[in-house]
């Protein structure tokens, strides 16, 4: 599939920002959230401001954007209608729960269950997200098991360790974070290795022949004429192809930089004096974040689709 940027930053911004929530509404569950305003106040802001711009970049890629709107209407039977749904309903205790926790003393409510609340929006949400990709039947490398675990694991990785951060950047570092960051790290590199080993040993059941109606274990199908003579969108969106040496090359990027450096830096930083210990999670946020992007493009330009079969693709 055609890897859009737009898409790509959609769903790693959003899905950092509703990782955010889920952690820090559970780590006010357990009485963990530090009462620092201008803490709470950044990083509301960035967790909702990196849902807000995901979401808006996603309408990038569509042909009519001013349409999106008619996407919620379809509730019944979208996952995207779902998504869009969610994300806007998730706005609602994620804002009770920023302005409680900024301002307790204007706002007298537990802060356990707003978060809570926020956080169980917010996986909602992110779950969604995943079954619009998982729902897809023609793309064998979408259509398993592995991606909806992919998506909740990375989500709440990516936004656990944002927090971790920024609580670094003002002194107010949640106490047992960095250790639950280190775990959820392996959890993300397990679940993506996961997905990988699946993409890489199966194909899909469709091939040319059962494409155009043919069956049996003798029987190959093999184009003689192309169904168009020139480029069009078909083969623009669904016949994306990146060379495997690339492939590999940005597998390797995505593990080092999205997993197994970030833990090493998080981890180090348990071992050194807390000034500077501290500081090693921000550059392992930065980092993380670069993997990420690439493991979301590989996500994307590996996808093939059943469609493929009709223009000379050997497998979908």
């Amino acid at each position: 599939m055609n890897p859009a940027l737009s898409v790509i930053f959609f769903t790693t911004a959003s899905g950092a920002g509703y990782g955010m929530l889920v952690t820090l509404g559970l780590a006010a569950l357990l009485g963990q959230l530090p009462q620092h305003l201008w803490f709470s106040l950044v990083t509301m802001v960035v967790a909702l401001g990196l849902i807000t711009a995901g979401l808006l970049s996603s309408t990038f890629h569509l042909g009519h954007p001013e349409r999106a709107w008619r996407a919620f209407s379809q509730w019944r039977s979208s996952w995207l209608s779902r998504e869009g749904i969610m994300a806007v309903a998730t706005y609602m205790p994620a804002l009770g729960f920023g302005l409680a926790w900024a301002f307790p003393n204007l706002i007298t409510v537990p802060l356990g269950i707003v978060g809570v609340g926020a956080a169980l929006f917010a996986l909602g949400t992110i779950y969604t997200t995943a079954m619009i990709y998982r729902s897809l039947k023609p793309i064998h490398q979408w259509h398993n098991k592995h991606v909806v675990g992919c998506y909740l694991v990375l989500g709440v990785m990516t936004g656990a360790v944002f927090v971790l951060a920024l609580s670094s950047l003002f002194g107010q570092r949640i106490v047992y974070l960095t250790p639950i960051c280190g775990l959820l790290l392996a959890a993300g590199l397990s679940v993506k290795w996961l997905y990988w080993a699946f993409i890489d040993s199966t194909t899909a059941s469709s091939t040319p022949a059962s494409a155009v109606g043919l069956s049996g274990p003798n029987v190959k199908v093999t184009s003689v004429e192309w169904p168009h003579t020139e480029a069009n969108y078909v083969m623009k969106e669904m016949g994306f192809q990146v060379a495997r040496k690339h492939a590999t090359r940005l597998r390797q990027i995505a593990i080092w930089a999205g997993f197994l450096l970030p833990a090493i830096a998080l981890e180090t930083s348990i071992l050194l004096p807390a000034d500077l210990g501290t500081w090693l999670t921000i550059p392992a946020a930065l980092v993380m974040a670069i993997g990420i992007v690439a493991e979301r493009w590989l996500f994307f330009a590996q996808a093939k689709h059943t469609v493929t079969l009709y223009y000379g693709a050997g497998t979908a």
